[in-house]
């Protein structure tokens, strides 16, 4: 189910992924922070319908403004221990890891899933876009399904 917000006028464009990160101070006292902050903190977000003749109004945290937008939960990609990862199952992250310039590691530490919380696994995408883990896991790379609101 869709939801109504509003986005930074340069992010504003069908297809764009974000994860909400909440409430900035700049937001204290703005008129429009209850079409703002409607959306669940942490949670990655598509936008699924630009506004047709929205007006931009005036944002303390974005320069050039917001603009109404149709967003829905998305989900992660993500790397999760390969040992019972299978489509219908729950999965944990493996844990962070320190190795940034590995190909993998926007996957074992992904925008939008916190190390702690058990997800839903919808789709096992396959193997990993590394050759060898440095932290010598056994990964798969799997989809987690958007998270319920």
């Amino acid at each position: 189910m869709s939801t109504i917000t509003l986005i930074g006028t340069s992010l504003v464009e069908a297809g764009q992924e974000f994860v909400y990160q909440g409430e900035a101070s700049a937001c204290e006292g703005c008129p429009y922070r209850n079409q703002c902050l409607n959306l669940s903190e942490g949670v990655k977000y598509r936008i699924t319908d630009v506004r047709e003749g929205a007006q931009t109004l005036p944002c303390g945290v974005h320069d050039d403004g917001v603009s109404a937008v149709e967003v829905e939960p998305t989900s992660v990609c993500a790397n999760v221990p390969a040992r019972n990862a299978y489509a219908g199952s729950k999965a944990k992250l493996g844990g962070s890891c320190p190795h940034v310039e590995c190909p993998s590691h926007e996957f074992c530490e992904p925008a939008g899933a916190e190390f702690d919380e058990e997800y839903q696994i919808s789709k096992i995408v396959g193997d990993p876009p590394h050759d060898y883990c440095a932290l010598d896991r056994d990964l798969t790379l799997v989809e987690f399904a958007p998270q319920e609101e």
